[in-house]
């Protein structure tokens, strides 16, 4: 039988990303006032030739944790490894990557809340003091050997800040938050990749997006790439504020941002629990999705517009808006 998927988009989609990413921390749109501070951090490590120390990002998706830890890097003149929490699934997987850094080097956990607990109990000497203590053997022959780490810089991100227990987010020297974009700062981010992309695009359609992009970069670079397409087919390339109008619609993303699933979420909400107070369970399971995906990629939107608040019996849709 044919195989009609092919990988190639994938990837081509992956090279794309990480070409829109910025090069430089004075590049980076939005966060200004994180910026500034993670600026300061930067220039007083390197004025002391020391590694800068270990951060931790969070917040909802897509909102630049890895493209930071990146450009930190980068600022810092340092090499980067990139790891995930369910990735470091034993002691030894984080040894090994702990004991190959060079001094000054840069460690990216995406999803650090996800850590397995014996991971994370051996990562605490590790960012605090620098050494490792591995276990070599088993039973009463088991002998605890202490190895010496060259100093390094910790980068956590997480969308999940709740879920990291106290010892580990204590040994983080820096804690920031990163929230969802205002318009203004979207506007430039698709209008500099329209540039990088190589896509006229007209004012009007570039803050149309930005309205419609959930405050989150990802979003608007992706749906400015599906546009393109569109705008490819219907108008010899150039995105008007008419295409992108069609396009969006095309794509069922309407004048608040809100996408085909956002819509069968307070649908359901609504009509088959009355409004809520309903439990996110029941949420995740009549929209056949993961509580993990409902919590962490729906609602941090609909909450930020209004539409649903959290309590303690379950999710309560605010009626007047979502009507």
């Amino acid at each position: 039988m044919e195989n009609n998927l092919d990988p190639k988009p994938e990837k081509e989609e992956k090279i794309v990303e990480k070409s829109l990413r910025p090069q430089r921390l004075a590049e980076f749109i939005g966060q200004e006032k994180m910026k500034r501070k993670l600026a300061i951090f930067l220039e007083a490590a390197r004025k002391r030739e020391e590694a800068l120390e270990h951060v931790l990002f969070y917040g909802p998706p897509g909102l630049g944790k890895t493209t930071l830890s990146f450009l930190m890097a980068r600022e810092m003149g340092s090499n980067i490894k990139v790891t995930s929490g369910p990735a470091l699934s034993r002691a030894g997987d984080l040894a090994a990557i702990l004991s190959g850094l060079k001094k000054g080097d840069f460690l990216f956990i995406d999803e650090i809340h996800r850590l397995n607990k014996t991971v994370e109990e051996t990562l605490y000497s590790a960012m605090e003091d620098f050494v490792l203590d591995v276990v070599l053997g088993k039973g009463p022959a088991a002998k605890t050997v202490r190895l010496n780490l060259v100093k390094f810089t910790i980068v956590g991100a997480t969308t999940r800040i709740g879920l990291i227990s106290g010892p580990l987010r204590d040994r983080f020297g820096y804690v920031e938050q990163l929230d969802f974009y205002e318009k203004e700062a979207l506007e430039e981010i698709i209008k500099r990749t329209a540039e990088i992309l190589k896509v006229e695009i007209e004012a009007g359609a570039a803050k149309t997006l930005a309205a419609r992009a959930r405050g989150t970069p990802r979003i608007a670079n992706r749906l400015l790439r599906r546009v393109r397409d569109y705008a490819e087919i219907n108008n010899d390339g150039k995105i008007t504020e008419k295409e992108m109008e069609r396009a969006l619609k095309m794509l069922g993303v309407d004048e608040m941002g809100l996408s085909d699933a956002d819509r069968k979420y307070l649908e359901v909400v609504k009509k088959q629990y009355g409004g809520g107070p309903v439990g996110v369970e029941n949420i995740a399971a009549a929209l056949t999705e993961d509580v993990g995906t409902i919590t962490e990629v729906y609602e941090p939107y609909l909450m930020k517009i209004g539409l649903i608040r959290r309590t303690p019996r379950g999710r309560v849709l605010v009626t007047k808006k979502a009507a």
